[in-house]
C-alpha cells in the first residue's frame, strides 16, 4: 500500500480518516527534515553544555531540579521510557494504535521536538511494515501528556515492550527484527519527546469522531425511513422553517431528509385527509436534534484537526533556538472535544430510540401491527429489540457525562490539574458501537413498517436502503433468533453501507 504523504501542520481530517480506515502507512514530506534536524542539533548542543535544560540533562517532573551528567543522558532517556510503561487493561485496537503513531509523526515533524530523523524514520518503517506496539489502554490522565500509553509505544522503538507483527504478539525487539528493523538508542530528550504529548487521547477522539459522523449520516437515513413507516408528515422539513432559524446542521439535515423522502407514494397517500395535526417530536424535530448534533460534532472536529497537527511535547525548541518549557502536553482541548462528541452521540441515539418506540406501539404507529409482527400474540416481533435499543440509549446517556470537569493532582502535586481526556476519548468507541445498534434496530423496525404499507411504496432512495438491509436481515415473519439480525444491521450502520445505499448526497464532516 502506498504511504500517505504528510505535511505537518496541514494534514486534514479526511486524510487521517483514510489512514485510520485503510491501514495505510504514512511518511513525512521531505521538506520537514531540515527543521527536524536543526532542532535535534540544538538539543545535542544543550546536552553537551553545562546549563541545566529540562528533559535534556535533568530529571523529570518533581525531579527536574536534579542535574544529570552528559555521560548518562542515554540512560536517562531509556529509564524514562521504561519507568513510564505502567499501562494496564486491554490493548488499544490496532487501527487506533496506528493512528496514534501517525499523530506522533505529525507532532515530531513540526521540528520543535528535537529528535533525530532516525527516530522518525523508525516510526515510518514500523507503520509501513506492520509493527504495532501493544499498548494498554488505561493509565493516562491526559497531562503531562499521555505518558503511560506513549511509553509503551516508545519501548518497542528501543527494543523493549511488546508488539504485534504478522498476526502474532512478540517482544518488541523480536518484532522489529522480524520486520527487518533495528531499535534506536534514545538520545537527549528523545524519550521525553516520544512519551510526552496528546496523541493517545487524540487518536481515540478521532476514531470516535469518524465513527460518530458515519452514525449521524445513517441517522438521517433511518429517521427518514421511520417517518415514512409511521406515515409522518414532511411539512416540518420545509426549507424555509430551517432557514428562519439558521443553524447549518439543521438546514442540512432537513434538506437531506427531503431528498430521501421525495417521491414516496406512502407520503403522497396522506397529504390530505390525515386526522393527525402534528407528529411527536421524535419525528417532527429530527432536523433540530440530529442537525444540532452534527454542528457539535463539527465543532469538535475543528478542535481535533488543530490538535492532530500540533507539537505537544515539552520542552520545545523554538524557531530562535531557545529550548523552553510550556504546557502543550495538557490535553484539555481534546477532553472538551471528547465530551462534545459524547453528548452528540447520546442525543442522536436518544431521539432514534424514541422513533423505535413509536413504531412498535400500535397506539402511536398509525395502524402498524403491535411490535411490527404479522401475527401478534403468538409472536412478540421486535418487542425486545426495542428494549435493547432502550438499554443502549440509557447506557450512552450515562457515558455522556463529562470527564474533562474531573481532575486530580498527580506526581507529587507538580501536575496538579489534569484533563482526563484519555478515558473521555476512549469511551467514545463504546458509545459509537451502542449507537450503531440503536440505529440498526431502527432500520429493522422502519423497513418492517414500510413493508406493511404495501402496496404503497416508499421513495426510490429509501427503497434502495430497505433492499440493502434485506440482503443481510430478512423480513421478520414468525419469531426467530434475532441477535444475528441486530448484529448484522449494526454492522451495516458501522460500515456506512446502509447510508450509501440511499445513493443521495449526505452531509460531510468538514468541507
Amino acid at each position: 500500500m502506498t504511504p500517505e504523504l504528510l505535511t505537518p501542520g496541514q494534514v486534514p481530517l479526511a486524510q487521517l480518516e483514510r489512514i485510520y480506515r485503510t491501514g495505510a502507512p504514512a511518511r513525512l514530506a521531505a521538506q520537514t527534515r531540515p527543521a527536524v534536524e536543526a532542532a535535534a542539533a540544538r538539543i545535542a548542543t544543550a546536552a553537551a553544555g553545562k546549563e541545566a535544560v529540562y528533559g535534556v540533562n535533568t530529571g523529570f517532573g518533581k525531579l527536574a531540579s536534579l542535574k544529570i551528567a552528559a555521560a548518562d543522558t542515554a540512560t536517562l532517556q531509556r529509564n524514562l521510557i521504561l519507568s513510564h510503561c505502567c499501562g494496564v487493561g486491554e490493548a488499544m485496537p490496532r487501527d487506533v494504535a496506528r493512528l496514534m503513531m501517525v499523530l506522533k509523526l505529525l507532532s515530531l515533524g513540526r521540528g520543535a521536538s528535537g529528535v533525530r530523523w532516525d527516530v522518525i524514520a523508525l516510526l515510518e518503517a514500523m507503520l509501513e511494515r506492520g509493527v504495532t506496539p501493544v499498548i494498554p489502554a488505561q493509565g493516562s490522565v491526559g497531562a503531562s501528556g499521555d505518558l503511560a500509553p506513549l511509553a509503551h509505544m516508545a519501548a518497542v522503538m528501543i527494543g523493549d515492550g511488546a508488539a504485534e507483527f504478522g498476526g502474532a504478539t512478540l517482544p518488541g525487539g523480536a518484532a522489529l527484527q522480524a520486520a527487518g528493523l533495528s531499535p534506536v538508542v534514545a538520545g537527549p530528550k528523545e524519550g521525553l519527546a516520544l512519551i510526552n504529548g496528546t496523541q493517545f487521547s487524540t487518536a481515540y477522539a478521532l476514531a470516535g469522531l469518524f465513527g460518530g459522523w458515519r452514525a449521524a449520516q445513517t441517522a438521517l437515513v433511518t429517521s427518514a425511513l421511520s417517518t415514512d413507516a409511521i406515515m409522518g408528515s414532511t411539512t416540518p422539513l420545509d426549507a424555509e422553517i430551517h432557514k428562519l432559524r439558521g443553524h447549518a446542521g439543521q438546514i442540512e439535515a432537513a434538506a437531506t431528509m427531503r431528498a430521501l423522502l421525495d417521491g414516496s407514494a406512502i407520503r403522497d397517500s396522506h397529504v390530505t385527509g390525515d386526522s393527525r395535526v402534528q407528529d411527536p417530536y421524535c419525528i417532527r424535530c429530527q432536523p433540530q436534534v440530529t442537525g444540532a448534533a452534527m454542528d457539535v460534532l463539527r465543532m469538535a472536529a475543528a478542535t481535533l484537526a488543530v490538535e492532530a497537527n500540533a507539537a505537544t511535547d515539552n520542552p520545545l525548541v523554538l524557531s530562535d533556538g531557545q529550548i523552553v518549557s510550556g504546557g502543550n502536553f495538557h490535553a484539555e482541548p481534546v477532553g472538551f472535544a471528547a465530551d462534545m462528541i459524547a453528548i452528540a452521540l447520546s442525543e442522536i441515539g436518544a431521539i432514534a430510540q424514541r422513533r423505535v418506540a413509536l413504531m412498535v406501539d400500535p397506539a402511536l404507529s398509525y395502524d402498524l401491527p403491535p411490535f411490527l409482527t404479522p401475527n401478534p400474540g403468538l409472536n412478540s416481533g421486535l418487542m425486545i429489540a426495542e428494549v435493547t435499543a432502550a438499554a443502549l440509549m440509557s447506557e450512552n446517556k450515562h457515558l455522556a457525562h463529562p470527564t474533562v470537569t474531573d481532575s486530580t493532582p498527580t506526581s507529587a502535586n507538580q501536575e496538579d490539574h489534569v484533563s482526563m481526556a484519555a478515558h473521555g476519548a476512549r469511551r467514545l468507541g463504546r458509545m459509537v458501537a451502542n449507537l450503531n445498534v440503536i440505529l440498526g434496530v431502527e432500520a429493522m423496525c422502519a423497513a418492517q413498517g414500510i413493508e406493511f404499507r404495501a402496496p404503497l411504496a416508499t421513495s426510490a432512495p429509501l427503497a434502495r436502503v430497505v433492499a440493502r438491509l434485506r440482503r443481510d436481515v430478512a423480513t421478520l415473519g414468525e419469531d426467530r433468533y434475532l441477535a444475528p439480525d441486530i448484529a448484522g444491521a449494526a454492522a451495516l450502520v458501522a460500515s456506512g453501507a446502509l447510508a450509501e445505499a440511499a445513493g443521495t448526497d449526505l452531509p460531510l464532516l468538514l468541507s
